[in-house]
């Protein structure tokens, strides 16, 4: 394998496969089997690791750089990207790094058993993370870091901060499904647990180790809910009894994991008020497409692609399940409307928002999309563009598994990163063709029994569930 190993921490994998149990190994890292299994039948190991190539030179060298590579890696800007295997993550990781700032990737990797232990799969093929890291500095000469364990577990997040010392931390290292931390009473958990905890540890690592770093957080615009005023970005002023004040906009949020980001946000404000952290918060929309100009330069840097009823999004799901002869799956009266963007766009609002950090001890809040759709709307795009490709879209409303508004007012603010230089990928026609040959191009790779949604807000049990198929 292609990388060096630089420290060593723990976190608990098992080391028989993958599987539901009734019993937790670690609540840092929901990795369960149908039979419980003894203490001595789990190994822990998390450690962090430098990918970089292994040649003669290198092995040989104290050092993983070069003194060039040093010198020029220490006139860049270092980013740490929590979650770098990611969906959001990765492309990321690849945009910052093709503009030249010193990435290192931190991550546990835990979603790639998440999927393992659901039965569900990418639409896309997905290379190793190491595999990943490889090509791209195949391809580019630039070296991404990679430190992987789990941010729970604080002497591990410390080492990360003391190796690295990052100058910008990306922070996208969250269960990031509201329906997978609705399937039972050990998945709420693992979801406020792994994100309020891995989070405020982010926070004191901060602290501890990099008091200039400034925290970019992926936020949700979830956490507004859908309130019959607009929508301001993060704080509204409020006129009450003949008094004003400038306060935090009231959230509604929908499900245990949008609640995990409803904390977030107050612990981060509250540890720049206390402690005079800089964070941005980017209460991000729904996100859609799978390329980015890096992830294009070649098939072990493709991103991955949910299409299932956990962990894929709306459009992306649509395009996938036209691509297949599937009618399209719309929620009850199909009203709800959102904020969308292109993960392109996401990208960029990240690098915008590295460019232009908070100051000391601010808190700012950035609504990160750039157009609003209703699902209805997103099912009519859907079918135009499959006609063109000569596919018979149809659309049929399923009992709403949620408990949402399916009709509501819905306007939300979006100006602060437009003013800041963003420039958004709307979703145009051929965009959203591009999206669907991409389907077309992988159906085969469709689990089509993962394509409805299986798990309902009313029905959370409190014992382990397993999901049908």
């Amino acid at each position: 394998m292609d990388c060096m190993l630089t420290t060593a921490s723990f976190c608990t994998i098992p080391s028989a496969p993958l599987q539901f149990s009734s019993k937790i190994p670690s609540i840092q890292y929901p990795i369960k089997s149908y039979t419980s299994r003894s203490k001595s039948q789990i190994r822990r190991c998390y450690f962090s690791a430098m990918a970089v190539p292994v040649n003669k030179d290198l092995v040989q060298s104290k050092t993983p750089f070069s003194d060039s590579q040093s010198q020029s890696a220490s006139n860049r800007k270092k980013v740490m990207i929590i979650g770098g295997d990611g969906y959001c993550g990765w492309a990321t990781v690849l945009h910052l790094s093709n503009k030249n700032y010193q990435v290192a990737i931190v991550d546990n990797l835990v979603r790639r058993h998440i999927d393992h232990q659901l039965g569900i799969d990418s639409l896309t093929p997905i290379a190793s993370i190491h595999d990943r890291i490889r090509r791209w500095k195949a391809l580019t000469g630039k070296t991404i870091e990679l430190y992987v364990g789990d941010i729970c577990e604080f002497d591990f997040l410390s080492d990360a901060f003391e190796s690295f010392q990052p100058e910008s931390v990306v922070h996208f290292g969250e269960q990031r499904s509201a329906p997978y931390s609705m399937i039972d009473r050990s998945r709420a958990v693992y979801t406020q647990h792994n994100n309020v905890i891995g989070t405020l540890n982010v926070l004191f690592a901060i602290k501890e180790y990099s008091e200039e770093c400034h925290l970019v957080k992926l936020g949700t615009m979830g956490e507004y809910g859908t309130p019959n005023i607009d929508i301001e970005e993060g704080y509204i002023t409020i006129t009450h009894n003949g008094r004003t004040d400038k306060l935090p906009y009231p959230k509604q949020a929908s499900s245990f994991y949008h609640l995990s980001k409803v904390h977030d946000s107050h612990n981060i404000a509250f540890s720049c008020k206390a402690w005079g952290i800089r964070a941005t918060d980017l209460n991000q929309g729904v996100v859609y497409g799978v390329m980015t100009d890096e992830t294009a330069m070649h098939e072990e840097l493709s991103n991955k692609l949910d299409y299932d009823g956990v962990f894929g999004t709306a459009l992306n799901r649509f395009c996938v399940q036209a691509a297949v002869g599937h009618p399209l799956t719309i929620y009850g009266k199909g009203g709800q409307t959102r904020g969308y963007l292109d993960i392109r766009d996401t990208v960029q609002c990240v690098e915008l928002a590295i460019a232009n950090p908070a100051d000391q001890g601010e808190f700012r809040v950035f609504n990160q999309f750039t157009e609003q759709f209703s699902v209805n709307d997103l099912a009519e795009l859907v079918k135009k563009a499959g006609a063109k490709f000569g596919l018979d879209v149809q659309a049929v409303s399923v009992p709403n598994p949620r408990v949402e508004a399916e009709e509501h007012y819905y306007n939300a603010k979006h100006t602060k990163l437009i003013e800041l230089g963003l420039q958004p990928h709307l979703l145009s026609d051929s965009l959203l063709d591009s999206l669907l040959n991409f389907a077309i191009r992988y159906k085969d790779r469709v689990d089509t029994t993962q394509i409805m949604p299986n798990v309902s807000w009313k029905k959370i049990r409190s014992k382990i569930t397993t999901l049908q198929s």
